[in-house]
């Protein structure tokens, strides 16, 4: 394990290069506390990502202790019993390829490395509902945009929680980006008595990563630039 691998040493300042290429999602944590002074810092480090015209679209609600236990209590037991509050536009409808095998591999991969068999509905179960335990990390993250913005706004969304999801890392901290928790919209809001006016984004674990949990050590393959982009007036 190196310094920048997520459970690796942060006493090293890492490069840029390593922070971008060993920050990945985290699915199990380690109970250790993140003080609220550090969370604070990556989010004000985080607000540096561009928006349109510099609005700032993004809300957070930053939880721990029994606020969070709350909160995933709440989702965990509205899971359990109904389903989702909403059906969230994200996945193709239906799945083609190249996008189906590389969903079937990620399932395939992380079942395998937790011993879930392919047919075993009750431990992928468990291990969906894990979401809402935010993978038992120390602190959670809901992050919510005012309906007042169109769905362009969420491109300004995920460079903000990309710059945290760095900062995090460049400070020996880990995440796992929940898209799950926007699901729960109904539950949500009630939980954290969010206005209306708010959508829920998506959630965040945030935290130390468990260097012995298997699921960890997933690494998702990516293509390289020339299966995506077509270069064009380059010599």
């Amino acid at each position: 394990m190196t310094a920048a691998e997520p459970g690796g040493d942060a006493t090293r300042a890492l490069s840029a290069d390593e922070v971008i290429h060993f920050r990945r999602s985290i699915r199990r944590f380690l109970p250790t506390p993140v003080d609220a002074g550090i969370v604070r810092e990556i989010l004000d480090l985080a607000a540096r990502a561009p928006s349109g015209s510099n609005v700032q679209p993004w809300k957070v609600y930053a939880l721990a202790g029994a606020e969070k236990e709350a909160l995933s209590q709440a989702v965990t037991e509205k899971y359990s019993r109904s389903g989702i509050d909403a059906e969230v536009e994200y996945y193709p409808k239906p799945w083609a390829e190249p996008w189906l095998s590389r969903r079937r591999r990620f399932a395939a991969d992380l079942h395998a490395l937790l011993g879930i068999a392919e047919d075993d509905e009750e431990g992928s179960t468990r291990q969906s509902i894990r979401n809402y335990r935010f993978f038992d990390a120390p602190v959670g993250l809901i992050f919510t945009v005012d309906r007042a913005f169109g769905s362009g706004m969420l491109l300004d969304y995920g460079m903000f929680l990309q710059t945290l999801m760095l900062a995090a890392r460049a400070r020996g901290l880990d995440t796992c980006p929940q898209l799950a928790f926007a699901r729960f919209q109904d539950t949500v809001r009630r939980s954290l008595g969010l206005p209306e006016s708010e959508r829920v984004v998506c959630g965040m674990a945030l935290g130390h990563a468990d260097p012995d949990a298997p699921e960890n050590r997933l690494r998702t393959e990516r293509v390289p630039a020339g299966a995506f982009t077509d270069f064009r007036g380059f010599d």
